[in-house]
């Protein structure tokens, strides 16, 4: 890693900066996919997927003889480790439930908002340099607590841990293709797979780019999305192999992987360097690892609290906090996907099964963005109930800021009900 020491603060934005995406070129290419699924439907897809995944794609969803057979090829070990991972990230949903709560806001005038979970939903689970079953988790389970009545999920894999997670989610239907071509048949609807509402999901940069531009026709999305990243802030506490290991477990997704290290002691970056040096020749995917490494930063500040401004100011999807007190300084961090704290709290467990969300912003959106969670498969609708009572008091308040406005209509329809309780 290269290692800058003390920066100064006006030089932050040029090293917390992600590398730029040359959007346009992708946008150009994924523009006439999102037509040709528009206009052809099923005969694209086909026609896309034999060109980019060599998939022949059929226009028939996976039946359930396919994910009974799925799961008869998994290890009882995998199938106890994904229903573990499963009851904990339930539970940590189930929790973020809000009953129902009526508010008086004055006599006779009540408020109150419900949830309703949308009624379709896609996921998008990648297929290529590994199969993300976890991301099926991540994304079902919050599907199924909010009750979307269709969740229509694409994936090029047919991974049998796939389809088994598919299956303990709830999946209405699951289809084999991927690519923009799969968010181009979720946005707009073909013979085989139904229109959704909202889509969800990670992807490489065309998969991202075709979630990005239906946005921009009016479907809605998950989040903006980039390549996945961690920040770890570590003092003299931290167990350096541990530090490097999370670093090498981000750097492993691909070379565009984002990784920072942040420290107050010199020491410590060193032999973080070292560790991650010995980690990294022993990992099956070390090229992808080696390449986002070499891109990567350690920066040393002089003191705490220059590491949480610049924390903050990077906004990590990932940040691991290896300090003392480390609780407490998660507290003063404002910015960030989430946060995982001290030397027994890996990256990795957010990743699988500690029961947290892992589909998190990244390239700085954790400014302004959540990760996903159960509010993201739900639409919050507000009602109220005034009573004559209600109106008698509310009425002249109405009354008097619509004329104000100028908008007598409005104003009349209050008028005439208090009218009518003369």
């Amino acid at each position: 890693m290269k290692i800058l020491s003390f920066p100064p603060r006006t030089d932050w934005p040029a090293l917390l900066a992600r590398p730029v995406q040359s959007t346009e070129t992708i946008e150009k290419a994924v523009a006439p996919i999102l037509e040709q699924v528009r206009t052809q439907g099923d005969q694209a897809l086909a026609e896309l997927s034999l060109k980019f995944d060599k998939i022949a794609y059929t226009g028939l969803p996976f039946q359930p003889g396919d994910l009974a057979a799925a799961e008869s090829q998994l290890s009882e070990e995998l199938k106890t480790a994904i229903q573990q991972a499963y009851q904990n990230i339930r539970t940590f949903h189930e929790a973020q439930r809000q009953p129902v709560e009526k508010i008086e806001t004055m006599p006779g005038v009540t408020c109150w908002r419900r949830s309703v979970g949308i009624e379709k939903v896609g996921l998008y689970i990648p297929g290529g340099t590994a199969p993300l079953f976890s991301t099926v988790l991540m994304l079902g389970i919050p599907a199924q607590l909010a009750g979307c009545k269709e969740i229509i999920l694409c994936t090029p894999s047919d991974h049998p841990a796939i389809l088994y997670a598919a299956q303990l989610v709830g999946v209405t239907q699951l289809f084999r293709i991927g690519g923009a071509q799969a968010i181009a048949a979720m946005a707009y609807g073909t013979a085989s797979i139904p229109k959704v509402y909202k889509i969800f999901g990670p992807g490489n940069q065309y998969v991202t780019a075709a979630k990005m531009l239906v946005a921009k026709e009016g479907m809605a999305i998950d989040m903006p999305a980039g390549p996945s990243e961690v920040a770890v802030y570590a003092d003299d506490t931290a167990v350096p192999a541990f530090v490097a290991a999370d670093l090498l477990s981000q750097a492993e997704h691909g070379a565009d992987s984002q990784v920072l290290l942040v420290s107050t002691s010199k020491k410590m970056v060193t032999t973080v360097n070292l560790a991650l040096t010995t980690q990294l020749e022993r990992l099956p995917r070390r090229d992808l690892a080696a390449k986002a490494i070499e891109n990567s930063k350690a920066i040393l500040v002089e003191t705490q609290q220059d590491a949480i401004d610049l924390l903050n100011d990077y906004a990590a999807e990932h940040l691991i906090l290896s300090i003392e007190n480390a609780e407490a300084v998660a507290e003063r961090i404002t910015n960030a996907g989430s946060i995982f704290l001290g030397n027994f709290t890996p990256e990795s467990a957010g990743d699988y099964a500690s029961g947290t969300n892992h589909t998190l912003p990244t390239n700085g959106f954790a400014r302004a963005y959540s990760g996903v969670s159960l509010d993201s498969f739900v639409k919050k609708i507000t009602v109220q109930h005034i009573s004559s009572e209600g109106i008698r008091n509310l009425g002249p308040t109405i009354e008097a800021m619509a004329e104000a406005e100028s908008l007598l209509a409005h104003k009349r329809a209050v008028s005439l009900r208090l009218a009518s309780l003369e």
